[in-house]
């Protein structure tokens, strides 16, 4: 898309990496804009089913580039925000590949995404209070609905540097490498992701991240809405016949009702 972000597609994953590693990676303005821009480009392509999001050169993402920020450069995109992605992250899903440094915005940008791997030498923090700074950018709202409320308050009030061994112990971190190999394993869980059904993986997505919102009450109404689509399509039956199965007509695997006609139901 940009020198400053670089894409490769193959086998239904694209690998999106910031490339300024001369700066640690740090977000400015055309990186925000390049991210932004490869995602959405990928998000319509029918030969991508998932993504990988990395950074040149040994690091993942120092965070902002301050240096930027002072002379008005800002890495903000209108409707994506942060690094074109931190408020509005794809609706396919994500794999962090961490080497070095996931610090500030960096490590805002790998909590934006669906799953990370990351190297035994990574490490992570939210340093933005020894800066006079908040992480504004997802951190102090994302991190403690995915760790325990007393780790998130540490990382996020001490601004310490945490290595992704303690990560992984709360279950931030899915899987820790050895050094210079968090790529190749976020390439081999992206490929067994983007080798399932894309509209059941988007489905699937989207009930995982917006049913934290949803009460007892509405939830499975909410989810009947999202993922009933699915049942009917050429994919489900599909995947339902290589399995010598059949969807009865009007109704899903577990006795939901959806309103589809019989003919989508049969071969």
């Amino acid at each position: 898309m940009s020198d400053e972000v670089l894409v490769d597609v193959d086998g239904g994953v694209a690998v999106i990496t910031i490339n300024r590693p001369q700066a640690r990676n740090a977000v400015n303005g055309a990186v925000a804009r390049g991210i932004a821009a490869a995602l959405d480009e990928l998000e319509e392509r029918k030969d991508v089913s998932a993504y990988v999001l990395t950074g040149a050169g040994g690091t993942f993402c120092a965070g902002m580039d301050l240096k930027g920020f002072l002379t008005g450069d800002f890495p903000v995109v209108e409707g994506r925000g942060f690094g074109g992605i931190v408020e509005a992250p794809p609706k396919k899903p994500i794999v962090a590949a961490i080497e070095g440094y996931a610090l500030a915005g960096g490590c805002e940008l790998a909590l934006a995404c669906d799953i990370i791997v990351a190297s035994e030498e990574a490490k992570f923090g939210l340093p933005e209070p020894k800066r006079g700074l908040v992480a504004g950018a997802g951190g102090i709202m994302r991190l403690p609905r995915r760790i325990p409320y007393h780790i998130a308050m540490e990382i996020a009030l001490t601004g310490d540097h945490f290595p992704a061994s303690r990560l992984y112990e709360v279950g931030l971190v899915n899987h820790v490498t050895p050094a210079g190999e968090a790529l190749a394993k976020a390439l081999e869980l992206a490929r067994r992701i983007a080798a399932n059904a894309p509209l059941a993986l988007a489905a699937t997505k989207r009930v995982i991240v917006e049913s934290a919102d949803w009460s007892g009450d509405e939830m499975f109404a909410k989810q009947g809405e999202i993922i009933n689509p699915v049942f009917g399509s050429k994919d489900a039956m599909e995947g339902a016949a290589a399995d010598g199965h059949r969807f009865a007509a009007g109704c899903d695997p577990y006795g939901h009702t959806r309103r589809v006609h019989v003919k989508e139901c049969v071969r």
